[in-house]
């Protein structure tokens, strides 16, 4: 099993503390969270080291892994583009948005560029339907309103990102 570090382990530590002693599975999500953002994806080891921290059995904190699009069950490139393609995007765009930024980058949804730069995936619902096309990098920058030249734009950006 994977060891955490004593600085991984602090941080778990700081998010248990907000909740009573007996619920500290409470915690599973941003404890999945620091995972992710130290390592870019939440592998099984991973998994199973959050269950024992916690408490809990490790196919609970698969369930909560697999259940959520936030989290990388593989790795991703440097670039995480979830593009929405929930029925209110559809209608405007967003599964052409998903087949243009995929075509220009060549890679199928769910890939990742074969420099290892950027992955790309549809997404459901992010919340900005009114701003449709949208999409989300890295699970953190929302972008609306994402016409061909812009997705050009902000693919061309992020190919020369060093």
């Amino acid at each position: 099993m994977m060891q955490l570090s004593e600085a991984t382990q602090a941080r778990f530590a700081k998010e248990v503390a907000k909740y009573p002693a007996d619920q500290k599975q409470s915690a599973v999500m941003a404890c999945l969270a620091i995972v992710q953002h130290e390592q870019g994806w939440v592998s099984a080891e991973a998994e199973e080291a959050v269950a024992a921290y916690l408490g809990m059995a490790p196919i609970a904190v698969r369930e909560v892994t697999t259940f959520y699009n936030m989290y990388n069950q593989q790795q991703v490139g440097r670039f995480k583009l979830n593009i929405c393609t929930n029925l209110p995007c559809q209608l405007r765009n967003g599964q052409t948005a998903l087949e243009h930024v995929c075509g220009k980058l060549g890679v199928e949804p769910y890939g990742t560029t074969a420099d290892g730069k950027i992955t790309v995936q549809p997404s459901e619902c992010l919340g900005a339907c009114a701003d449709a096309p949208v999409l989300l990098v890295n699970d953190r920058e929302m972008l609306s309103f994402m016409s061909e030249a812009r997705l050009d734009e902000l693919v061309d950006t992020l190919k020369k990102a060093s």
